[in-house]
């Protein structure tokens, strides 16, 4: 009984007063944690130029636990912690050396592709500025040219209008006759069928001892189109002005006719006159309605009496002007439709 109490007692003491390594165990279960133990290891930071460099606090982590620990016996060393300092003092040294020679790296190439870069910048600045030039050149020459073209067609106009003037004045000497039945008989004697007419329609011309002779007379176009059903107009030229001249004025004052069948007398001009003339038809017969004596001078004028005066219009654009002015006028000439 008495062992067995003591032994009792024993082990109350040994559950009372725990073994050394039982605590040491017991104390760092309790202790709690480093929270900077708790980090990632493989937690970093961005650096510059994407360099990789491992975080500062994770470093003095690693030497701490690096670090020899103090013995229970002697202490810690001097001599042993100088030399783990100057250990990791190396490392850190080789470390940053090894990371700054990756930036160099870095650097040297970001800085070539400046350089590259730049040079292409420059190259296409260069570009720019030629091709601006070239354009500059471009619209210059396009004005020049723009001017010349507009000198030119000023020339090509005085030119055409001074031809046909020159054509007109050749034809000075001619009448055209329209309406001339277009007959075989007819077309071989047109010279003396020419001189019946005249004797026919203005024998005072004879009678006053006027030269009706013709040099020639021919029908025009020369070859005949059989889908056209109206006669050829033909052309004759008088050995006189003054004759030619007093038949078409008498033409001028009545209607000409051939066998009773009418025909029309009108000087001979230029086809580019006379298509400027067939441009004032409508306004011509327009005005004959309302009693304004219309008349064609030449070249190809337009001449009214209105309100007791005489007005000449060269372009149909000037005559609608004219008769949108005037109430009397206005709205009675239908020049769209002439100019169409």
């Amino acid at each position: 009984m008495p062992r067995t109490k003591a032994s009792e007692h024993q082990t109350e003491i040994r559950k009372a007063n725990p073994p050394h390594s039982e605590m040491a165990n017991s104390t760092e279960a309790q202790k709690p944690q480093n929270p900077k133990k708790n980090k990632k290891k493989g937690e970093t930071l961005d650096t510059f130029y994407g360099a990789k460099i491992q975080n500062t606090e994770e470093i003095k982590d690693n030497i701490q636990e690096n670090a020899p620990k103090p013995s229970k016996g002697n202490g810690n060393s001097p001599q042993t912690q100088e030399e783990f300092e100057s250990e990791m003092t190396k490392m850190m040294e080789a470390f940053w050396e090894e990371k700054w020679e990756i930036m160099q790296e870095k650097f040297m190439h970001l800085q070539n592709q400046f350089d590259q870069s730049e040079k292409e910048n420059q190259a296409l600045k260069a570009r720019i500025r030629q091709l601006e030039d070239n354009e500059l050149v471009k619209e210059q020459e396009l004005i020049k040219q723009s001017q010349n073209n507009k000198k030119l067609e000023e020339n090509i106009k005085y030119l055409t209008d001074k031809v046909t003037d020159l054509e007109n004045r050749g034809r000075r000497d001619n009448l055209r006759i329209i309406g001339l039945p277009e007959k075989p008989e007819i077309n071989a004697k047109l010279n003396i069928m020419i001189q019946d007419k005249i004797k026919e329609n203005c024998p005072e011309i004879l009678e006053q001892g006027g030269n009706t002779a013709t040099d020639r007379a021919h029908r025009t176009p020369s070859t005949l189109n059989p889908q056209k059903t109206t006669p050829r107009n033909v052309i004759a030229k008088f050995q006189s002005y003054q004759t030619k001249e007093k038949i078409l004025q008498e033409a001028r004052k009545r209607q000409f006719r051939y066998k009773g069948m009418p025909i029309r007398v009108t000087q001979d001009l230029a086809s580019y006159t006379l298509n400027d003339r067939k441009a004032w038809n409508m306004i011509f017969r327009k005005a004959r309605e309302l009693s304004l004596q219309p008349r064609i001078s030449y070249p190809a004028k337009l001449t009214i009496y209105f309100q007791g005066k005489v007005w000449a219009f060269n372009k149909i654009e000037d005559f609608q002007l004219f008769a949108n002015k005037r109430p009397e006028l206005c709205g009675k000439f239908d020049t769209e439709k002439q100019r169409a």
